[in-house]
């Protein structure tokens, strides 16, 4: 192929139209690329990116990006990239139309990028286009950055609110989602109340004068609007929400799943307890018996279903401890916040009367959060969709082998679960 052609098909290729020309085209063999030199026509006049006049020329600077390979060779592009001179702006380069400002590849390599980063681990795709972790996290950062100015803001009416874990010994990450969508809007650094806070101040209307409202006549009507706010029983959430959310004790709301968390506990605790009494007596019964207590009965295989039935008509302490963790499990289907106070009032009389300490402890905190749990109830509403999502960003941590530091899990978690368009300008995703 002549020069000519090689110049003319790469142009096609990458996109380039005049004013910018195909000057070169070089194929190193040894290094396994391909390098394209394109220039600015130096007959066209420059336009200031900011305010468009037409202004004289100041210098060029060299860049490279690279570019998807052309059979099997690393293509590299390289331009000469003129600034202009502009009396109002200043000195300002010239945007290239391939590629975001500030990185160093294609608009189409970096959506191939994103393509692949979807679909497995950092490690592998870095493997496998010759990428450090350093370069894929700033294409995932771009990527996020402009999905998020794309997305804008989203005044939410029903959301979830969670903790996941980013390293071992208790250090944490909060997470906001929109339980009508799944996406997540919000990411903290702890999980504590100003955490939560901050999210909350950002749903505050910001006047065009630059300061959020802070009268308290004027509440905000995006934080009036939420309806719902599904979370655990963390003290430091009730307390942001309290504080931020007009009408927050009827919209607070602690759902079935960590009302049962609370109870499976403390059943496992009366097990091991008392399988440590029996076993002194060379009483084996529970030994082996932990998840048979803890499973939902409906999802068992049928034998251990049998041996559960066995087990539960016992005279067991931990019997007596299942059966009440099962009575709080019917009290869910109430329309009646009356009727689902009622029954939830008996349960309680008999689990503080049962006189097995973990289970009375476990009453005790669903007594002093009762209110969320009619809520959750009337409401209709479950923090499900939170611990799918929590399982989910766990499941993403295991599979990167960590994150170095909460910015670079923050924003995998944000690419991945933020359901944001995460393409570059005129780049449409697979």
């Amino acid at each position: 192929m002549s020069p000519m052609r090689d110049k003319e098909l790469f142009a096609k290729i990458l996109g380039i139209q005049h004013p910018w020309i195909v000057r070169e085209v070089a194929l190193h063999l040894e290094e396994g690329e391909v390098v394209v030199y394109v220039h600015w026509d130096p007959l066209v006049s420059l336009t200031c990116p900011k305010c468009k006049a037409e202004v004289p020329g100041y210098d060029t600077r060299k860049r490279s990006w690279r570019h998807l390979n052309t059979c099997e060779y690393r293509t590299i592009l390289v331009a000469e990239v003129p600034r202009c001179n502009c009396s109002t702006d200043g000195v300002h380069q010239i945007p290239a139309p391939w590629g975001d400002a500030g990185s160093r590849f294609t608009a189409k390599f970096e959506a191939f990028a994103i393509d692949w980063l979807k679909e497995t681990s950092i490690t592998a795709v870095g493997r496998n286009l010759g990428l450090s972790w350093d370069q894929l996290d700033g294409i995932m950062q771009r990527a996020v950055k402009r999905g998020l100015e794309r997305r804008g803001a989203v005044y939410p009416e029903n959301i979830g609110v969670d903790e996941t874990s980013f390293k071992k010994r208790h250090n944490y990450v909060t997470v906001v989602q929109d339980q009508a969508t799944s996406n997540v809007l919000f990411i903290g650094d702890d999980r504590t109340k100003s955490t939560l806070d901050e999210y909350y101040e950002s749903l505050k209307e910001t006047p065009q004068g630059g300061e959020p409202l802070k009268s308290e006549d004027a509440v905000n009507k995006h934080l009036t609007n939420i309806k719902s706010i599904s979370m655990d029983m963390s003290i430091a959430y009730i307390q942001s929400t309290m504080e931020h959310v007009p009408g927050a004790s009827r919209k607070i709301a602690f759902d079935r799943f960590h009302v049962a968390q609370y109870l499976g506990k403390a059943v496992d605790k009366v097990r091991s307890q008392e399988h440590k009494e029996l076993s002194k007596e060379k009483n084996e019964i529970l030994k082996g018996t932990k998840y048979v207590w803890l499973q939902n009965p409906k999802n068992m295989k049928s034998t251990t279903r049998a041996s559960l039935v066995e087990l539960r008509d016992s005279a067991l302490r931990t019997a007596r401890a299942w059966a009440i963790k099962e009575f709080a499990a019917s009290l869910w289907q109430y329309v009646s916040r009356t009727w689902a106070e009622k029954g939830w009032r008996r349960w309680l009389s008999w689990a503080l009367r049962c006189r097995l300490k973990p289970m009375v402890e476990a009453a005790k905190t669903i007594k002093n959060h009762l209110w969320g749990i009619l809520n959750a109830i009337i409401l209709d509403v479950t923090n499900a969709g939170s611990e799918s999502l929590n399982a989910k960003i766990q499941k993403l941590k295991k599979w990167a082998c960590g994150y170095r530091n909460k910015k670079r899990f923050k924003t995998a978690i944000m690419f991945h679960f933020g359901g944001l368009d995460l393409y570059p300008p005129g780049i449409e995703g697979s």
